[in-house]
């Protein structure tokens, strides 16, 4: 269930980069918001914290990436909206069977 082709390997490391990128800047623009908004400095300060404290425990910021674990980390990544099914249409049919049997989404 944890391996797939060598294709399927190759093309995830060299996407997961970008997609982690892509990520981190939609994160960036949540943060943005966070301290443009009403209220106080202290309090946007704390909440901008604790969501950093949170989001860099994803994959989509950070994973350690080896090839028994490809599956769950995309899982993963999908499951936090850092990737969807669209990103995986040059994968291969079983990778995306299992990507979908598995997800949240």
């Amino acid at each position: 269930m944890d391996r797939f082709s060598e294709k399927d390997w190759k093309l995830f490391r060299s996407k997961i980069a970008g997609w982690q990128e892509a990520y981190m800047d939609r994160l960036n623009e949540e943060y943005m918001e966070i301290l443009s908004g009403e209220g106080a400095a202290s309090e946007k300060f704390w909440k901008l914290e604790k969501r950093i404290k949170e989001d860099k425990k994803d994959c989509g910021v950070q994973c350690e990436k080896s090839r028994s674990n490809q599956l769950y980390i995309m899982l993963e990544l999908l499951n936090e909206g850092a990737i969807t099914m669209d990103d995986l249409k040059d994968f291969s049919d079983e990778l995306k069977e299992m990507m979908k049997h598995f997800s949240n989404r």
